[in-house]
């Protein structure tokens, strides 16, 4: 089941987003989160720092795995998904370093990919955090990935460079043109997903997630046959699904 949640801004988008979170945690101190990067859940990830320092919430026992990572990045770059994590989220809360999970990109990518496939098998993630891509992706399975796919290394698309360009000087060619991400399988493999995604640079990609047939060329689109999916987005995200009456 697909619920989406329109809210005003990212604030509020971060807000929602934290309360599933947290009564997550609460409920379940060893929980497994499933966790994304790039911009969308900076907000996110802020007030779990904030909630864990005012109210002592703890994440010691909680394990965590990753989405992605950039191929050829080592984990010391300020970009890479190693890097982002740590500054963005596990230096500030109480989490314990042997039980992060980043997918790697360094040695045998293919070995790399088994190791984490097999230790997603271990493990149900109860939450997976999501953002999505202008042109639908999740994770970095780009338009045409199967349904069926597992952790692999993705060829990133153009309009996808381009997006993260803003991260690495506004230059296209400092952008890596691979990654290592969790399959679509992975993820519908969870319990429970939580996407956000704010502004009008995410709407059709939202429209066509919600509204749209499910369909390859719209990875996001098979969140339809998940049976606990909550989206959460602002009103510009939204404004291709709802329009204003006048």
């Amino acid at each position: 089941m697909m619920r989406v949640i329109r809210v005003k801004d990212y604030q509020q988008i971060s807000e929602k987003a934290f309360e599933i979170i947290k009564q997550t945690v609460t409920e379940k101190p060893d929980a497994v989160l499933g966790l994304a990067t790039g911009s969308s859940p900076v907000g996110l990830y802020q007030l779990m720092i904030k909630d864990h320092r005012e109210n002592g919430t703890s994440y010691r026992e909680v394990r965590t795995f990753n989405l992605d990572e950039y191929v050829g990045l080592p984990k010391e770059h300020p970009e890479s998904y190693y890097s982002f994590m740590h500054n963005n989220l596990f230096d500030h809360i109480d989490v314990k370093e042997e039980n992060i999970h980043i997918p790697s990109s360094e040695g045998d990518l293919k070995e790399q990919c088994e190791a984490y496939n097999n230790a997603l098998e271990e493990v149900q993630i109860d939450v997976q955090i999501l953002g999505i891509g202008s042109n639908g992706h999740i994770g970095f399975n780009e338009p045409g990935t199967s349904f069926d796919s597992v952790t692999h290394i993705v060829d990133l698309n153009e309009s996808t460079i381009k997006d993260n360009a803003r991260f690495f000087d506004n230059d296209m060619s400092k952008v890596p043109a691979q990654a290592i991400t969790m399959g679509i399988s992975n993820v519908m493999a969870a319990k429970k997903i939580i996407l956000v995604a704010n502004g009008e640079n995410k709407a059709n990609a939202i429209q066509a997630c919600v509204m749209g047939p499910v369909t390859e060329f719209v990875p996001a689109s098979v969140l339809q046959e998940h049976p606990d999916v909550v989206i959460i987005i602002d009103e510009a995200a939204a404004s291709s699904l709802y329009k204003e009456k006048r």
